[in-house]
């Protein structure tokens, strides 16, 4: 903005070579040499150069004609405000942040699970120690604890309950018998009580644990589809959260992605020069369990390898699909049976074609309802705009019809005011004379008549086009 004149001719292509032979200072030797390239104006980099552009930024108020430094720097917080704003606000679908938050919290919840299941254990086993031997899952043995309570009082009746429990009916049968001949201790009604409260709060929480995975899930599906469908769900989610987000995973090459999550092995292999680690969170995925012990570091830098391609997808793509993430399963499952049985896999570039083809035809598939939603929202949004002007148009005809009913209302108390003062003030003239009462008596002539009537004629005419 300085030198806006002088850059403008300085760059136009269509100046002869000698007057541009202009040293032009660039910041980075790499858009130097792009600029060299492509219009031939020499660049310089360096320190001298920082220290120019150092020196032209706290001078810049002055070289600027109009721009105050108090302006300046209301335009520099303005800007970082809306660099901020915009780091924060994405799409509210593709929000990683939650994914990141539910995973930690599944963890908290495995172990605080883990550690309430083997208190109840301990603390039910005084009471009834052979139930640990056949039950041995944590959830189930809380839920069988609540059902039995005092094992004396577990009868046959309550063999259906136990079976809808524990889901076996021999599983069922062993717990009766081994109640009726148990070498646990007697135990009172008050510490049944606790035991019964606290085994039902651990129930509570491995359901709620059942639902946040579910809410993890589809969280993945609409977030990382392509990444989720490759690797899991959870492993997926452990992956962005380690990373700290999408976008940074997405970054990682794929030998960081291979050993995420074993970053301490990797030191001290480094320390002690020994052997780096062959993958680190990808490990609890099914492949490498799968492969054998010789192929689970080329399986694993293959997955890693696969794994930072579908993360790449999701966070670039405009509409997220798992159609990439599919052909991605499949080649890993495709050079696992070439590890096991030497049948040579499909090559990369025909899976990809086929990924392409059904992703376009899925991408399509989804706009296309996108617009459908969009087209009936419109049509509602208008219908309930119709339906505002129309009431809004009722509330003024009856607004009109209110008031000219009370301008009526109003014209005829007037009317009857005025023939109620009318004979009041005949009543109140005094008889003066005889004469006039003799006056009032005799006959009026017929032209007087006709004045007299006229105005009663008019009052009920005007009457009768009111009420029409």
């Amino acid at each position: 903005g300085v030198l806006h004149e002088d850059l403008r001719l300085l760059l136009d292509t269509s100046l002869p070579p000698k007057r541009k032979k202009v040293l032009l200072g660039v910041g980075d030797a790499k858009m130097g040499a792009a600029v060299l390239e492509e219009l031939g104006v020499q660049c310089q980099t360096g320190g001298v150069v920082a220290e120019l552009m150092r020196g032209i930024r706290l001078h810049f108020p002055a070289l600027v004609r109009g721009l105050t430094a108090q302006s300046a720097a209301k335009a520099q917080l303005g800007l970082g405000h809306s660099y901020s704003r915009a780091k924060v606000k994405f799409n509210v679908h593709r929000v990683d942040n939650m994914i990141i938050q539910s995973i930690s919290l599944l963890d908290q919840l495995d172990k605080d699970i883990n550690t309430f299941s083997m208190r109840v254990r301990e603390w039910y086993g005084y009471h009834f120690p052979e139930l640990i031997k056949i039950v041995p899952e944590n959830s189930m043995y809380c839920r069988v604890a609540k059902f039995i309570g005092n094992r004396r009082e577990l009868s046959e009746e309550s063999l259906e309950g136990l079976e809808e429990i524990v889901m076996d009916s021999a599983k069922a049968q062993a717990i009766l018998e081994a109640s009726r001949s148990s070498m646990g201790m007697d135990i009172s009604p008050l510490d049944l009580i606790n035991i019964e409260s606290f085994s039902r709060r651990v129930v509570s929480l491995s359901e709620y644990r059942r639902g946040l995975q579910e809410y993890l899930r589809s969280k993945m599906s609409q977030v990382a589809p392509s990444l989720s469908a490759l690797i899991g769900e959870v492993v997926g989610a452990r992956l962005i959260s380690h990373a700290g987000s999408l976008t940074n995973l997405a970054k990682y090459p794929a030998s960081t992605v291979q050993i995420l999550g074993a970053e301490k092995a990797l030191f001290r292999a480094l320390k002690t020069r020994g052997n780096t680690p062959k993958y680190g969170l990808i490990f609890h995925s099914t492949f490498i369990g799968r492969a054998a012990a010789k192929n689970k570091g080329r399986i694993s830098r293959y997955l890693a390898n696969k794994c930072t391609i579908a993360s790449r997808i999701d966070c670039f793509s405009e509409v997220p699909t798992s159609v990439f993430g599919d052909k991605l399963r499949e080649q890993v499952e495709e050079r696992l049976a070439f590890y096991e049985t030497g049948e040579p896999p499909r090559k990369n570039l025909e899976v990809m074609k086929e990924a392409m083809v059904e992703a376009s035809e899925v991408v399509a598939e989804v706009k296309r309802k996108q617009e459908k939603k969009e087209k009936k929202k419109k049509k509602r949004e208008k219908r309930r705009l119709e339906a505002l002007a129309a009431a809004a148009e009722e509330a003024d005809a009856e607004n009109s019809v209110m008031e000219t009913e009370e301008n009526d209302v109003g014209a005829k108390k007037k009317k009857k005011k005025k023939k109620q003062q009318q004979p009041e003030d005949s009543e109140a003239e005094p008889e003066e004379n005889g004469l006039q009462e003799e006056e009032e008596e005799q006959p009026l002539p017929k032209k007087k008549r006709k004045l007299t009537v006229e105005p009663e004629q008019e009052e009920e005419e005007e009457k009768k086009k009111k009420k029409k």
